[in-house]
């Protein structure tokens, strides 16, 4: 899950996103391009899946997982 996606859908609210993934508002500075996957996982049950949690997305995107492909 991109975090752009993730803002966009709160529209533009980062204390309601950090909310929703259960951090704290300056949480969401660190996390990158990227939304921290457990994040993800709860944001798409928070939004009833209208933000997609993908895991082979994270599997593709984590180096600590063996693969450093960004397909």
């Amino acid at each position: 899950m991109l975090k752009a996606d993730a803002l966009k859908y709160f529209k533009g609210s980062k204390a309601e996103l950090a909310k929703v993934a259960g951090v704290s508002t300056p949480s969401i500075y660190s996390w990158g391009d990227v939304v921290p996957e457990a994040r993800a996982a709860r944001i798409h049950a928070a939004t009833g899946g209208a933000l997609p949690y993908d895991p082979e997305f994270y599997a593709k995107h984590d180096p600590r997982r063996g693969t450093t492909s960004k397909d």
